[in-house]
């Protein structure tokens, strides 16, 4: 019986989707649930799972097609995965009945089988990948540079292959020759990165943004960190990070000071009276801002939580789009990376972000002694359309004094 595969429906504000790549080809057997194939939008990546068990019969689009939802883009023919797992007992019972010098011959084999599965991890294979597994740019890179893809190494997701490996493998090879290899590759932005560019942009043209600066000493925050983590992690099951801390200093900042958390419709100046916060993340495809929503209500310990089911889920390329849709205000940390002072943008239509950055131990004067403490410079971007320079500077302070008295929070001041 064939069974057709359709785009799964995407949402009103996503009009179509990209086909990035297919994890299986016509004649493949494949299982219910089993992924086929990523659909890129330009906000996530979608996974197509199979709805049957069965054999992919026929693939109606290829790689960098652009579909939209509920358009058929294969056919599974459930009858043929049937058919073939029915003569398998029927190999096996072949094989049982098979003379003894068969065994004998099979033996040394399944005796390899067993050391190479024993043998350590690091000397394993690499993935193997065929052309045909590559996406776009990555095929283009492996044909112009004359590369066997199942002699590289893959780093991207699950061990494949991808345009930066090849490239780097390519370098390694040439590396020497006449001066050394100067690579070049045109290839067209990926449907996230397309979207990431417009939307700043969209930003820098219609918004007018101002930066501004403060300082923070995270010393108690860090006393606290070290005081209650191990408590804290037992009775929650995850690490104590400096994230809940800035996302809740922000929120109660966002309660006092409602125009940051406030957006521009038109002529209109929209209050939101929660504070739905959008947490930078960086992918391999670009950044993206999961929201953690109503975090004014939330206890550290399920703002952690929340965050971290968003990292896992953004390394996994697993973030639906309604984890993305909304927010009020967002926060992002440069300091993961080791930046040390940025102007972080606006995320329209939001009116402001806050940048976190690296921590550094500065001499600071503290009861007229110079100490050693650990100082962050915290960044807030904003428009400035609504938000006067007196509010973002009394929002920094607001952030600022609470970081510095980590009990504030705790009592809601």
């Amino acid at each position: 019986m064939a069974t057709e595969i359709k785009v799964p429906v995407l949402p009103e504000s996503v009009s179509d989707a990209t086909i990035a790549s297919w994890h299986k080809k016509p004649g493949d057997a494949v299982k219910r649930d089993e992924n086929l194939v990523d659909l890129e939008t330009d906000k996530v990546v979608l996974e197509v799972p199979s709805t049957v068990d069965g054999v992919l019969k026929e693939i109606k689009f290829k790689e960098g097609d652009t579909v939209t939802s509920q358009q058929v883009i294969a056919v599974i023919d459930e009858g043929a995965a049937a058919a073939a797992s029915s003569e398998a007992p029927k190999a096996e019972a072949k094989a049982e009945k098979a003379p003894a010098a068969g065994a004998q011959e099979v033996q040394p084999k399944a005796e390899a089988a067993k050391a190479e599965a024993a043998a350590p991890s690091s000397t394993k294979p690499a993935p193997v990948a065929s052309a045909n597994e590559l996406p776009p740019g990555a095929k283009f890179t492996a044909a112009k540079e004359g590369i066997d893809p199942s002699q590289v190494e893959g780093t991207g997701r699950r061990g494949a292959v991808t345009k930066e490996d090849l490239i780097n493998y390519a370098s390694g090879k040439t590396a020497g020759v006449g001066g050394g290899a100067r690579p070049e590759e045109r290839v067209a932005m990926t449907r996230i990165r397309a979207r990431i560019a417009e939307r700043l942009m969209q930003s820098k043209n219609s918004i007018a943004m101002l930066t501004s600066f403060n300082e923070v000493n995270l010393g108690k925050v860090m006393a606290m960190r070290k005081e209650l983590g191990e408590s804290f992690e037992k009775a929650n099951g995850i690490k104590l990070g400096f994230m809940s801390f800035f996302a809740k200093a922000a929120a109660n900042a966002l309660q006092r000071h409602p125009v940051v958390n406030a957006s521009v419709d038109g002529n209109d100046i929209v209050y939101h009276g929660y504070a739905d916060i959008s947490i930078a993340v960086s992918t391999d495809k670009g950044l993206v801002t999961p929201v953690v929503r109503n975090v004014e209500r939330l206890s550290f310990a399920e703002i952690e939580q929340q965050i971290g089911e968003y990292a896992k889920k953004a390394r996994d390329g697993k973030l639906a789009l309604e984890d993305l849709q909304g927010g009020t205000f967002t926060i992002t940390n440069g300091g993961t990376f080791g930046s040390l002072m940025s102007t972080p943008i606006v995320n329209p239509p939001q009116s402001a972000i806050l940048g976190m950055h690296a921590i550094k131990e500065r001499a600071i004067v503290e009861n007229g002694a110079v100490v050693a403490a650990p100082m962050m410079y915290i960044a807030l971007s904003y428009d400035h359309r609504i938000i006067d320079g007196k509010d973002a500077v009394l929002f920094l302070v607001d952030i600022k004094n609470q970081l510095e008295n980590p009990s504030r929070m705790l009592l809601g001041m």
